[in-house]
């Protein structure tokens, strides 16, 4: 039997203006539970509400649950935890209309509310909004009229009924039949991360006050310091280094002249030359100044008005000599700030030149290489007061605002937010945490067990192997196969270039061009590196021709585990190349790269499972698997993880028919907690 569901809950509303909607917090109650057959027969199951209560709900249900084959949900995940948080038993395979939706739609992101997709498809059964003006207005669920409710409530399921006819007659026409497999993985997977995000991972909460104060601390020395840099490079003129703006005329030494019409002056392909002209006409030289009392206002920044008969009244008239500052800032003949110049148009940000984290980053390279040593100091604490900043604000705040009393932070992975089908995660986001081992953040998650232990099991180069696969690129996968040491090589070509790097240098740029990296902002040698990763990995350069080939003819590309990704306003250029080359070349590494990670998660939790262990994945970051081990488990953990790497090409091939040839590699590490893990050994 299908059985569709939907369920209505009370939320919380944060000071912050942020809802919760888990089951997880307190006051947040299970309120409805409606539900649908396949023959048509409509059930309502009330629990927490002020007039409507059904006798022996739970178990009425329960009997719905354990006679269903496969429960239809829009947002699987949400209804699934509800569902278990208040004792209901479901373990069996869910269609979850938003995750297929988000599949038929190859990357174009269209809204995947039911309301929105019901209106795309012109369904009979609409969601009906009818309490929209009611929640905006605060009023809780369990205090709407239960009639009201119960219509809106199953409006949703005869909605999500219907959109799932849908979409199984869509999978099953020749157009979309590549997405058979793939939908069925993320079905499963989308029962995991439920999961996952009803045990929570567990944190300490004194690590986490230390973490917060080191980075307090640091924070206040690095603004201190660049408040002292800020005033040798600007003179008097106040700069904050929060505001693009304002950044932008620090770093580049120049002011749009109409801050209104200053992006849309730069197409972004422009001729260079075009580009320099276009920046000296539509911009000022900023120069450093002096700060002097405005002599209009004395300082005050306004004035007195004068009666009729000529006395001071109380009336205030704001300055408009000083624009109510009170200072006046004279220009002095020295150029203020940095002076660097905007390579390109796509440079250009509706404040100024951009500011953004990958380009301050080109610039503090291209000052290294320029041995412009203040330049390149102040930008890399520029970087790192902005990190700080992330770090304090969406990590420790994150975790402190949505920790929940169990001492755990239940974090929602999520599936359809990419446009590759990588995972995201919100409340907060711990997918934004930097690679490797060195984040202080890390160390506050730890074992809910005393004496337990965290083991993180990470694939090596998996993008690269993956590209390596997908090229049939016998370079890369004689390299792989022999455990070439890339990195080493890396080092070697820049050394040799004439630029001594470490191993450790040189990883940043290993497989950087393979994801659309220029040479643009490096050093001489590290360029020559660049340009010889695409000689070198011929096969890989061929595949991208071929991909650029199919997008032209098909509009398209589509990947061996069957994702679709569209390119409909694709264009070949007069040069022969293709507009949004980047993401043709990158979109199949990454989603083909997420399927294999998002298989071993199901490979891993059911190893786990099948082998009677307690110890339970608990995330899932980048390509690696993070697992809370019980005490005395290690060992069983490394096994299944062994098990799950030797059958994995076999276990692809069985799920999407793909020969994946190139050996797949995990690196498992285990510690007391997240950040120190080391090599098992």
């Amino acid at each position: 039997m299908k059985l569709t569901v939907d369920i209505e809950n009370t939320i919380t509303r944060l000071p912050s203006g942020k809802i919760l909607l888990d089951p997880f917090t307190p006051d947040n109650k299970l309120v409805l539970v409606c539900t649908k057959k396949d023959t048509g027969e409509e059930s309502s199951f009330w629990f927490n509400h002020s007039t409507h209560i059904t006798e022996n709900a739970k178990e009425k249900l329960q009997s719905q649950l354990d006679a269903a084959t496969v429960i239809i949900c829009h947002n699987a995940q949400h209804e699934l935890t509800w569902l278990w948080d208040c004792g209901f038993k479901y373990d069996k395979p869910v269609f979850d209309t938003m995750l297929v939706e988000y599949l038929f739609q190859r990357a174009q992101k269209q809204p995947l509310s039911l309301q929105a997709i019901a209106e795309r498809y012109d369904l009979e059964n609409q969601k009906m909004d009818l309490m929209k003006e009611q929640l905006k207005a605060g009023v809780s669920v369990d205090d709407i009229d239960g009639d009201e409710l119960e219509e809106y409530c199953l409006a949703d399921v005869r909605a999500t009924q219907e959109l799932a006819d849908t979409l199984r007659k869509k999978l099953y026409t020749e157009e979309y039949s590549s997405l058979e497999s793939i939908t069925l993985l993320t079905n499963e997977l989308c029962v995991l991360l439920a999961k996952i995000y009803s045990r929570g991972f567990s944190v300490d909460k004194e690590t986490l006050h230390k973490v917060k104060r080191q980075f307090k601390k640091e924070q206040a020395d690095i603004q201190q310091s660049l408040n002292a840099q800020v005033i040798e490079l600007m003179g008097d003129t106040p700069i904050n280094l929060s505001s693009p703006e304002q950044l932008s005329m620090l770093i580049y030494s120049r002011k749009p002249n109409d801050k209104s019409n200053w992006s849309s002056c730069f197409p972004k392909y422009m001729q260079k030359r075009d580009f320099d002209k276009e920046v000296k006409n539509k911009s000022s030289i900023a120069y450093k100044t002096k700060a002097i009392q405005c002599s209009d206002c004395f300082g005050k920044g306004f004035n007195l008005v004068r009666k009729k008969d000529g006395t001071i009244g109380k009336a205030k008239r704001l300055c408009r000599v000083c624009d109510t500052k009170g200072i006046i800032y004279l220009p002095q003949q020295r150029v203020a700030g940095l002076k660097f110049s905007a390579p390109s148009a796509s440079w250009v940000s509706n404040h100024g030149f951009s500011t953004s984290k990958t380009n301050l980053e080109l610039l503090e390279t291209v000052a290294k290489r320029k041995n412009m040593t203040k330049a390149q100091n102040f930008l890399h604490k520029v970087r790192r007061l902005s990190a700080l900043d992330t770090y304090l604000s969406s990590f420790v705040d994150g975790i402190e605002t949505y920790m929940k009393s169990d001492g755990k932070l239940h974090v929602r992975l999520v599936q359809h937010r990419t446009a590759t089908g990588r995972l995201a995660s919100d409340s907060p986001n711990l997918q934004n945490m930097p690679r490797g081992n060195t984040f202080p953040i890390k160390k506050v998650f730890r074992s809910r067990w005393k004496g337990g232990k965290i083991i993180e099991a990470d694939f090596a180069q998996l993008e690269f192997r993956t590209a390596a696969f997908l090229g049939q690129d016998n370079i890369a996968k004689d390299e792989i196969n022999t455990g070439f040491d890339v990195h080493s090589y890396t080092a070697k070509v820049i050394s040799d270039a004439g630029q001594q790097t470490s191993r450790q240098e040189a990883k940043e740029h290993t497989f950087a061009p393979l994801f659309g990296a220029t040479g643009y902002g490096k050093t001489t040698a590290e360029e020559t590196y660049y340009k010889q990763f695409i000689k070198k990995y011929d096969g890989i350069g061929a595949w991208h021709t071929n991909l650029a080939n199919e997008v032209m003819s098909t509009g398209m590309v589509t990947t061996p585990t069957g994702r679709q990704f569209a390119f409909p306003n694709a264009k070949r250029r007069s040069n022969g190349s293709i507009t949004y080359f980047t993401a043709v070349k990158n979109y199949p590494v990454q989603s083909v790269s997420t399927d294999i990670v998002q298989l071993t998660l199901l490979l891993v939790e059911a190893a786990l499972q099948n082998n009677g262990l307690t110890s339970m994945i608990v995330n899932s970051v980048h390509d690696s698997v993070v697992i809370d081990v019980y005490p005395n488990e290690e060992e069983k953990v490394k096994k299944c993880i062994d098990a799950v790497e030797k059958h994995l090409e076999t276990a692809l091939n069985l799920k999407f028919a793909m020969k994946f040839d190139v050996p797949l590699s995990m690196e498992c590490k285990i510690g007391d907690n997240w950040m120190e893990v080391s090599e098992y050994r």
